[in-house]
């Protein structure tokens, strides 16, 4: 029995998602492979090789393997599942774009963001914006599975000793090729990989009171910015900022609520946070179930004094 975690990297070194997919993966019994499928990407095969737990790390390198293109990264994928009992990608925009294709593929169902392994073939998994917990059986020779990624801990990035095998890559499936991306640039933390986040919700009341007020905390923590759905939908903030159901799933060290209610669809996104704290003038806010600390004030007034007592 082993298991193949397909790693999401950017050629140069295996980004944090992986790290707790591979933890999932060593719950699932036996050996740990890593695929890193990508161009020009041995130094990427070489920190996937450091992960504790990893025994044999799998490179395919190609031109046509760039950008991590759905079709073609599948394809690596499916050449190599024969051998397999477990495949296992990270909940992310990556993961979710290639795994549907492996499991279509396989002709196997795809069992999606799964945040507890029971036994080698029974999972968990949040349903209803994680109002209830589903237990999935799959009796699937092969199970192609999806990781949320808060409900692991990462493993070691370093101490493990695992082979690199240099693999041929398989062919260009020739159904998609990439043009060109827009990438925005932020000197924060990566929202998903944040061990900080301040979040700002409706009550910010304007994208400048967004910046004034909250970006200051956020520079004294060195913690990353978030938003809820209501104040990216009102462009408060961008839509790479937003936590969420239908934005990012985040757990990070402390989480800081400032004017957010706490609708259901927000709470999905932030719950797994080690620490919440939230602002709000409203007694009344979900966010306070779910709160740690709870600071029922205007956070106009309450922001800026936690700034200065920062120093």
């Amino acid at each position: 029995m082993a298991s193949l975690v397909i790693a999401e990297h950017d050629n140069t070194s295996v980004k944090g998602a992986t790290l707790n997919t591979v933890t999932a993966a060593l719950q699932c019994g036996g050996d740990v492979h890593v695929l890193i499928a990508g161009n020009g990407a041995g130094a990427a095969a070489a920190a996937a090789a450091q992960i504790a737990g990893v025994a044999k790390v799998l490179h395919a390198d190609g031109v046509h393997l760039d950008h991590g293109l759905a079709e073609n990264i599948a394809a690596q994928v499916i050449a190599l599942a024969g051998g397999y009992n477990h495949i296992l990608f990270p909940a992310t925009a990556a993961g979710k774009n290639v795994a549907p294709r492996v499991a279509a593929k396989l002709d196997v169902g795809q069992i999606s963001d799964i945040t507890k392994v029971d036994s080698a073939d029974t999972f968990e998994r949040p349903i209803y914006a994680g109002n209830a917990i589903a237990t999935v059986q799959s009796l699937d020779a092969v199970k192609v599975i999806t990781v949320r990624t808060t409900g692991f801990d990462p493993a070691a990035a370093t101490g493990g000793t695992a082979t690199v095998e240099v693999l041929t890559a398989a062919a260009d499936s020739g159904k998609s090729a990439f043009v060109g991306s827009e990438i925005a640039k932020n000197d924060r933390p990566e929202l998903t990989a944040a061990k900080i986040i301040v979040s700002g919700g409706r009550a910010m009341g304007s994208s400048d009171k967004f910046n004034e007020v909250l970006t200051p905390l956020a520079d004294k923590l060195g913690a990353a910015l978030g938003a809820s759905r209501a104040a990216v939908d009102a462009g408060y903030a961008p839509n790479d900022w937003q936590v969420g159901q239908t934005g990012k799933i985040v757990a990070p060290q402390l989480y800081i609520a400032a004017g957010i209610s706490g609708a259901i669809q927000h709470l999905a996104g932030m719950k797994d946070s080690k620490v919440i704290v939230a602002i709000n003038k409203d007694p009344e806010a979900p966010i306070f179930s779910v709160a740690d600390y709870g600071l029922e004030a205007d956070l106009f007034v309450a922001v800026p004094e936690f700034v200065k007592a920062l120093g």
